[in-house]
């Protein structure tokens, strides 16, 4: 399979987490994606993922891990991160660089603060690590519509907060397919991360992360603000900070030059941004 990409799970406690890995590298890079996990795991999407990640696979074997598939109702992205330390125990993970995008960025922050000796570069997109009122009330109805099964407006208040209007104007007709495909047998797991982003307070011990660090955020985020960034990057000793101009939530697919940017962070010695 291309990249050597493979599915797999692996048992956390009581329930086991999906996750997919591929490429040749010598060092791990575990990518933690962000909300939309809490609709549809990562299960069975190995080849898709390395092809569409596969500017990590020379350096890296990169691992995407889900969130476990149990969640008991209010549990934390500090737990989370628990069970992302006990997944790369289990897998023989003893350290590795971290990617977390939005929600993932929380776990993130929460796995280096907690589990440093495990952590060796850690990135954080387009994420928070405070509550605010736009994340409660963006993520608020969220948990709204996903109570009352309304998916198809999920998928569309998502992308019209995410993505910028010129990206938009171009894809707004797929809009009447949103709600035919990837609904979720139930909406329980989205729930439960929900609440925890809306809850995730790890601001006081962002001092604490001592592994170099590299905070990217867009100008224009109607999900987590337009400062979280800036904030998350003012607390991080030595941290890097970078600011995609025009963009918000969806930095991570509409820049060109995201991945190249954080495996620049990553391998600097290995690789040059071409801007």
């Amino acid at each position: 399979m291309f990249y050597h990409a493979r599915n797999g799970s692996v048992r956390v406690e009581n329930s086991e987490m999906d996750y997919i890995c591929f490429g040749n590298g010598n060092k791990n890079l575990i990518m933690l994606p962000g909300l939309g996990d809490g609709l549809t795991t990562v299960k069975g999407k190995a080849l898709t993922l390395s092809i569409l990640y596969r500017i990590y696979a020379r350096e890296f074997t990169v691992y995407v891990f889900s969130r476990k598939n149990y969640l008991p109702e209010g549990y934390s992205t500090r737990e989370m991160a628990k069970d992302q330390a006990e997944a790369m125990e289990a897998l023989g993970i003893s350290k590795a660089d971290i990617l977390g995008i939005s929600q993932g960025g929380m776990i993130a922050q929460y796995l280096a603060i907690d589990y440093p000796d495990l952590v060796d570069k850690l990135v954080l997109a387009v994420t928070s690590s405070k509550p605010n009122e736009i994340i409660e009330k963006v993520i608020g109805d969220w948990i709204e519509m996903a109570t009352q099964g309304n998916y198809k407006d999920l998928m569309i208040d998502t992308a019209e907060r995410s993505y910028s209007d010129s990206y938009l104007k171009k894809y707004r007709w797929l809009y009447p397919l949103l709600g035919r495909m990837g609904k979720p047998k139930s909406f329980s797991r989205f729930l439960v991360q929900a609440v925890s982003c809306i809850e995730h307070n790890a601001y006081a011990e962002l001092d604490k992360i001592v592994c170099p660090a590299l905070v990217i955020g867009g100008d224009c985020d109607k999900i987590v603000g337009t400062t979280c960034a800036s904030d998350i990057a003012d607390k991080i000793n030595g941290s890097e900070l970078f600011i995609y101009k025009g963009l918000g939530h969806a930095a991570y697919e509409e820049a060109k030059d995201f991945h190249e940017r954080i495996l620049k962070f990553l391998v600097p010695e290995s690789f040059i941004l071409t801007n």
